[in-house]
């Protein structure tokens, strides 16, 4: 693989056009064909101390991967045509491989050695061309529990910090179980991330296989209603809450109670229904409607082209940053994510299909106006940031920047708040070490340390799993994480 960075130039996984793609929810991008993909893991330059798989923090930036994916190794086995042991080389570290390359933001691209000078290697395109291939291959079957220990574990969630904690406790022996308060089993992965990224087919596909493995699933059981976290301890030897970061942020501002004012999830989560063959209220369709997405993030990009798919008239997205540059900037050196500016697959829609780009930055939304009791429009100004010597960023208003825009469907697409309140209402508070204040309760992923990345769900799931197989001290088995 020596030196090949140097001639071959990046490439990503190849896409559908946007004339296709726009009027179908089928997954805008597919894996790459072996020779290309041999060429883009050619591209790795093996390092004596890579960062792609650091998965540390710096303040609230992560590091390389979380999981601590063997990157260079399976780059080199894909490079050397041994897709077969790249498969077994990538699950050693990652549950859901088909997840995260799908929907994971990799920051292990931004933490490539290479990036400092070239374009980084496509580590999240050669990740799911590997697993997608190992489907397609057969290798991936059920992996049969020898032994079972006879202990019991309840897990409350089945987003991928749960499903990650659920695969690893069940390779043990344990007896799991997994609560699911909707109908479906995923969580977010099924109905917070729309199918042109994540099908529906690929997430019931590894349920399916966790389930002949031995694990049990049982859903449209919500914790705190339908039964207690009391009644679970008494019942099962071990409780996770693995439940999320539930509430969704309110814009906090006059009128955001308006019709027409909708939470982003909800909106993303009626569109997987109606696929599903579930009909949704009228207020959660954009067909003719102008629709303004606030908040500058994925789910907003998400819910771009959901907008784009129904028919909307016009789609805008403000952010409250400033528009993002082509280079790495200078507060963010390597390995920090670059955060440069890029035309993600919903963007690239809009651009053609509405011959528009919908960012518009440094806004701020001031009001709703209202017709009645229904949302016509939203008062905003604009913003300038101003960085002080001691890294400090500060917004000004800009005189004379009011603007009202159009808009008959809003869609809040600012994140969650924390989730301590949430817990708290279940009787739980969350300790170190994923531990609680109850014995024998545990707590993971976005539940535990507030909004995040699927990989720091994943690498969540299993830590908390080997936290459990200490607490139950089962036939003295062993949890190999990735850490």
């Amino acid at each position: 693989m020596r030196h090949k960075f140097l001639s071959i130039p990046r490439e990503t996984l190849p896409e559908r056009t946007v004339i296709e793609r726009i009027h179908d929810y089928k997954e805008y991008a597919s894996r790459m064909e072996d020779g290309p993909i041999v060429k883009q893991a050619e591209r790795c330059m093996d390092c004596g101390t890579p960062f792609c798989h650091v998965g540390d923090m710096i303040g609230q930036e992560t590091i390389g991967c979380p999981i601590h994916n063997l990157i260079p190794e399976w780059n080199k086995l894909v490079s050397e045509q041994d897709f077969r042991r790249a498969y077994e080389r990538l699950m050693e570290t990652n549950n859901f491989p088909e997840f995260t390359g799908r929907v994971c933001p990799a920051p292990c691209e931004g933490s490539c050695t290479l990036g400092i000078s070239e374009d980084p290697v496509a580590i999240k395109s050669i990740e799911r061309t590997i697993i997608d291939r190992a489907f397609e291959q057969g290798w991936v079957e059920p992996r049969h529990v020898r032994m079972r220990t006879g202990y019991h574990v309840a897990i409350i969630g089945s987003g991928p910090a749960g499903l990650a904690a659920a695969d690893q406790l069940n390779q043990v022996g344990h007896v799991v179980t997994v609560f699911e308060k909707a109908d479906e089993i995923g969580g977010l992965l099924f109905y917070g991330i729309p199918n042109m990224k994540l099908d529906k087919d690929v997430v019931r596909r590894r349920v399916q296989l966790l389930e002949a493995e031995g694990i049990r699933f049982k859903t449209g059981v919500n914790v705190g209603t339908d039964v207690t976290v009391e009644s679970l301890r008494d019942k099962y030897d071990a409780v996770i809450l693995a439940t999320g970061a539930q509430k969704q942020r309110t814009l906090g501002i006059e009128g955001d109670d308006a019709a027409g004012v909708e939470a982003a999830m909800d909106y993303l989560t009626a569109s997987t229904r109606e696929l599903g063959g579930t009909a949704v209220e009228a207020r959660f369709e954009a067909a003719g409607k102008d629709v303004i997405v606030i908040g500058g993030g994925d789910t907003g990009a998400d819910c771009v082209a959901t907008a784009i798919r129904q028919g909307a008239k016009s789609v805008t997205q403000f952010g409250k940053h400033p528009e993002k540059g082509l280079f790495r900037a200078p507060d963010r050196p390597w390995p920090l994510q670059p955060d440069t500016l890029s035309t993600d697959y919903a963007y690239a829609e809009a651009i053609e299909h509405l011959d528009i780009d919908p960012r518009t930055y440094l806004i701020r939304s001031n009001r709703i106006v209202k017709q009645g009791d229904r949302v016509v429009g939203i008062e905003t100004e604009r913003m300038e940031k101003v960085v002080k010597p001691d890294g400090q960023a500060t917004f000004f208003v800009v005189e004379g920047s009011k603007e009202t825009y159009a808009a008959d469907l809003v869609l809040v697409a600012i994140g969650f708040e924390r989730p301590e309140p949430e817990l708290r209402k279940l009787g739980v508070e969350s300790k170190r070490d994923y531990v609680t204040n109850l014995d024998g309760v545990f707590v993971a992923g976005d539940a535990r340390r507030g909004q995040s990345l699927i990989v720091w769900a994943i690498r969540e799931g299993r830590e908390v799993a080997e936290k459990v197989d200490a607490y139950l001290n089962a036939c003295q088995t062993e949890l190999k994480t990735s850490s």
